[in-house]
């Protein structure tokens, strides 16, 4: 009996797996505003009933997408954040960081920005929450480091801020530039080098 609900239980995943994958697709070209449930399930060849097995609605399937697009995210935020500070070559190896994730998971990030400020508000609310999380983990990673003594929980948590919304600029100007030259991707790439090095300067005479 337990073989069996194990794999009901594997096939249910898979389906809900199957729908979140047709989803992220179909929002390579639209908005989750205008993204149809039957669409979804045509994609996945079930019928539109088998949805509401998984989702209550397109909007919560939103949820879910942002929270595995994020998700992917956590990995890379502590050593983004680690090699972030003053030395250009540190903060190369993090703006690479960011690029390689975004032609990792361009889906994901495309997801992200569109939907960042887009017309569904529970996942316009579930993005702010988990960038909120992200930014109390930067925070403590940013803690650790000597440059931080004397620095306030608020004042961290700004810079945190900072750095999260680097993070997401920087890995929306290189998703629009993979598939653009060699010579743009390079401004991008140094564009972004720049920005992140002005924020280790102002970082470093906060408090002088």
């Amino acid at each position: 009996m337990s073989h069996t609900l194990g794999i009901r239980q594997a096939q249910k995943q898979k389906t809900r797996q199957a729908l979140l994958d047709a989803a992220l697709g179909l929002l390579e070209e639209q908005s989750l505003s205008s993204l149809g449930l039957r669409e979804v399930t045509r994609a996945v060849g079930v019928a539109p009933t088998a949805f509401y097995r998984h989702f209550r609605s397109t909007a919560d399937l939103g949820v879910a997408l942002v929270e595995e697009a994020l998700g992917s995210l956590h990995p890379m935020i502590g050593e983004t954040v680690s090699a972030a500070d003053e030395s250009d070559e540190r903060i190369t190896r993090a703006v690479d960081l960011i690029a390689h994730h975004v032609a990792t998971h361009p889906a994901h990030v495309r997801f992200i920005a569109r939907e960042r400020h887009g017309g569904v508000q529970p996942v316009r609310e579930e993005i702010r929450e988990q960038l909120a999380r992200f930014a109390e983990e930067v925070k403590t990673e940013l803690a650790k480091q000597p440059e931080s003594q004397g620095w306030s929980d608020d004042d961290l948590l700004m810079l945190a801020g900072l750095y999260v919304d680097q993070m997401l600029m920087t890995a929306s100007l290189l998703l629009e530039a993979l598939e653009a030259s060699a010579e743009e991707r390079g401004r991008v790439t140094r564009v972004a080098a720049r920005q992140m090095r002005l924020i280790s300067i102002g970082r470093r005479n906060w408090l002088g």
